[in-house]
């Protein structure tokens, strides 16, 4: 008899022609629905994949964590090998290792982190590029130069307990008060890009927190780069916090740099192979 077994996976994948990860009535292509079609056509059965994560439309991932049960006799790696064969070519499965008892990827997961990429001039404009088709699928391209001294003075008042109505929904009436522990905007060490004029550095806001709202990350990006930009000061990021107004935020950036890095689970800090040797898979 085959034996039925709970099992987690680490998974990457590129969001730009998905719907979210999430399955949706009216969502014809997901991440959820794409790993459940291709486990299904592995071992001619249908497993429920539950993530740690509900990714927006065009979001990506590098360390969503999946969990599902499977009735599987072979060796783990084999079932990561079969599975990927299955699944289109902007998803894979980077490992899949034996789910512990009582195990949940989202409700088990004690912190998580969002990457959002920006390219900008370091000084100047660009001026006569209309688009950039090497990289819009995973950065934003910013015309002018930013402040990035403003932009970081402004996530520091973000740092800490707060309650982020003003920038996201709550899922299912939950609290919309989170623990952020690091907002901060830094230049990508060898991410210059030479254009014909001018060069092209790359930003990278990282966001770590217990958890976030809906669109939460694409809405504090999106208000941190008004403040790069010139439009708001520091002083109004910290003004619209306090006012718990949704409709104060500046609007969300486009979904295509963000990204899913990492998820922490305190409970099971040696969850993947990547976590215990540092490699990245």
């Amino acid at each position: 008899m085959t034996p039925v077994r709970s099992v987690c996976a680490l998974v990457a994948y590129d969001g730009t022609d998905f719907s979210g990860f999430q399955v949706q009535a009216n969502a014809p292509r997901t991440i959820q629905g794409a790993l459940e079609d291709g486990l299904e056509k592995l071992t001619g059965q249908f497993c429920r994949v539950h993530g740690s994560g509900r990714t927006d439309a065009g979001v990506h991932a590098h360390g969503q964590v999946i969990l599902t049960t499977v009735a599987w006799k072979h060796s783990l790696a084999s079932l990561c090998q079969g599975w990927n064969r299955f699944l289109p070519e902007a998803i894979v499965i980077r490992q899949v290792v034996e789910a512990p008892v009582d195990f949940h990827p989202r409700f088990s997961a004690t912190v998580r982190t969002y990457r959002y990429t920006v390219l900008h001039p370091a000084v100047g404009v660009l001026e006569n590029v209309r688009r950039f088709p090497l990289f819009e699928r995973f950065v934003l391209v910013e015309k002018a130069a930013l402040d990035v001294v403003a932009m970081n003075r402004a996530a520091s008042l973000l740092v800490g307990e707060h309650d982020f109505a003003t920038f996201g929904q709550p899922t299912h009436g939950e609290s919309t008060v989170r623990r952020v522990d690091e907002l901060r905007w830094a230049a990508e060490s060898g991410g210059t890009i030479r254009l014909d004029s001018p060069q092209l550095q790359r930003l990278v806001l990282t966001a770590t927190a217990n958890g976030f709202l809906r669109r939460m990350v694409r809405n504090l990006a999106g208000t941190l780069l008004a403040v790069g930009r010139g439009q708001w000061l520091a002083e109004d990021v910290a003004d619209v916090l306090a006012s718990q107004d949704r409709s104060r935020s500046a609007p969300p950036v486009l979904p295509n740099g963000l990204v899913l890095e990492r998820v922490t689970y305190s409970d099971y800090p040696h969850l993947f192979l990547e976590e215990i040797s540092g490699v990245v898979l």
